[in-house]
């Protein structure tokens, strides 16, 4: 069976191979068994109708499938929605937060560990919640972090709650040292992410290198541009690197509390490194 998959919109982590794409088809794309519409984020899923419609001469099947409509994710196969290098070990998040849509679309109850799936090789792992999976799941992990010939990255997002002594010397020990990012998210106690940098930092960071980075979400309902500076820059006086995320509303109930376009500046200011510690 041949499959197309398409992206309402190109990002680092989007395929680039000849049967993946961001537009409708062209005058040469010939007919297809199915073509499988794959949309991350709900403001993304007028755009995903949109192609699908585009597609439905051409494919004998078109499906829509995605986070982005709270579908439970399965297997995991390198390179089919993302690109080679970027992998997923495990799906799920014991966490049960009000901005998060991961545990409830991934866990079968509440507070559920991680669902740990079988180990590809890569170098930029997008786990949900990595460091609440098993110490032996970690630790085999790692192992094949050991064997990637470049600089390991965690985008997916590390939990500085989750964070123990033997995942720091883990972190430090990578060669060359990986990028880190952490999340500082509505409700975590600063002292949490105080811990875990002072950790991480002793085991050989530094904040100069700006390795150790950390999401920071800014215009949720009832944060304030006063608010969300203060965490963004209590991260960076820790020796974390912050990274503004502006919060969306998942469902269309929430539309009322969009963030207007004034946080977007906001946020582009923390966004970028150099402009962080130049100020």
């Amino acid at each position: 069976m041949q499959l197309i998959r398409v992206f309402p919109r190109r990002t680092k982590a989007t395929p680039a191979d000849e049967l993946a794409y961001t537009t409708g088809p062209d005058l040469f794309t010939d007919p297809v068994d199915e073509v499988h519409i794959s949309v991350c984020f709900t403001c993304d899923l007028l755009r995903a109708e949109q192609l699908a419609h585009e597609w439905q001469g051409l494919a004998r099947r078109v499906l829509i499938g995605g986070p982005a409509l709270k579908m439970r994710s399965e297997e995991f196969v390198p390179g089919k929605y993302i690109k080679p290098g970027y992998v997923i070990t495990s799906r799920g998040c014991p966490r049960t937060c009000w901005f998060c849509d991961v545990w409830k679309r991934e866990n079968d109850h509440p507070h559920d560990a991680p669902r740990e799936l079988p180990i590809c090789a890569g170098w930029n792992i997008l786990d949900d919640n990595l460091l609440a999976c098993s110490r032996p799941h970690v630790e085999k992990v790692f192992a094949m972090l050991r064997t990637q010939k470049r600089r390991v990255e965690f985008t997916g997002g590390l939990e500085a709650r989750a964070l123990e002594d033997y995942q720091v010397g883990l972190l430090a020990d990578l060669r060359p040292r990986p990028n880190c990012f952490f999340a500082y998210d509505p409700g975590d106690p600063f002292a949490t992410l105080q811990d875990a940098a002072r950790r991480l930092l002793a085991a050989g960071f530094t904040a100069r290198s700006h390795r150790l980075r950390c999401y920071v979400l800014i215009g949720y309902p009832n944060d304030t541009f006063t608010e969300a500076e203060r965490r963004l820059a209590s991260m960076r006086a820790i020796g974390f690197t912050p990274f503004a995320m502006l919060w969306r509303p998942s469902v269309p109930s929430q539309d009322k509390w969009t963030p207007g376009y004034e946080w977007r500046g906001l946020q582009k200011r923390w966004a970028r490194p150099a402009i962080i510690h130049a100020a």
